[in-house]
Order: C-alpha cells, then structure tokens, then sequence
C-alpha cells in the first residue's frame, strides 16, 4: 500500500453553513472563487473544473461528486488520472460546522502519492488562497437571508 499524503485547510468564517454551502454547490458562483465547471450537487454526477491549461496538465479536471449532506458534507473525487502526466486523482472533501455564530470551514484533499509530488506543493499553497476567494465572493455575491 502506496502511502499518500493530505492537504487541510481550515478557515473560520461568518456566514452560516447555508450560506457557505451555496458557494460550494452552484456552478456560477464555483467559477468565481475556483474554476468553471458543470457542477451539480448530486451523488455520481460526473463533472469537470476547466481552466487554462499549463505544462503537465490539459486544464481540465474530471470529478465526481461521492457524498452530499446538505450543509454539512460535500465529497468529490479531483481528477480521474488522465489529465496529468503524473495521474494524478484526489478526493476533496469539504465540511462545515457551526461555531457560535460562525462555521468552521474545513477542505481536506486526499490520497496525493509520492509522485504527485508537484501537484501537492501547486495545491498546498493554493488552497489557503482559493479559500480566502470563497469568503470574499461570500460576501459579495450572497446576499444575506432575510428575516421574515
């Protein structure tokens, strides 16, 4: 057995799940903060992150989405092996927990191997900034709920 090796980011952030679950899970607002995609929040629905593409990669992403509990838990496996040279297929799991006021944002991407090294590093240090992004167009895009 092959060891691999983890990517965790935790931000705590001032929306409520809701809130930031929308972020996560509808397609023009998963453009702004990561990349285009054909993202629905359906358990086995295939779909693609597209971006520019660059040495050792297409631009293209192959996901799938394995687990959804609306708004705790989203799950998707990152990439299929074919869009890298290095073959390189994660699963990015995300989870929202309520704190106070706030909710604990945790992204984990998982099963890096030991020659996926470069795709480690690329996503260790872009992960902290992608999820800053998701704040930001949190605060911009999402209008807050209102009461009734």
């Amino acid at each position: 057995m092959t060891e691999t090796k983890s990517i965790v980011v935790e931000r705590r952030m001032q929306h409520p799940p809701e809130r930031i679950w929308r972020a996560l899970t509808q397609t023009e607002l998963i453009a702004e903060w990561l990349m285009q995609n054909d993202f629905e929040p359906t358990v086995g629905h295939r779909f693609q992150f597209r971006a520019k593409p660059m040495p050792g990669w297409s631009g293209i992403t192959n996901c799938e989405v394995l687990e959804v509990d609306v708004p705790k838990r989203l799950v998707y496996r990152w990439g299929d092996g074919t869009e890298s040279d290095s073959g390189l297929s994660t699963v990015v799991t995300w989870t929202l927990t309520p704190a106070d006021n706030d909710t604990l944002v945790r992204m984990e991407q998982s099963g890096f191997r030991p020659q996926d090294e470069a795709g480690y590093k690329g996503m260790g240090s872009g992960w902290p900034r992608i999820l800053e992004r998701l704040e930001q167009i949190m605060e911009r895009e999402i209008p807050p709920r209102r009461s009734h």
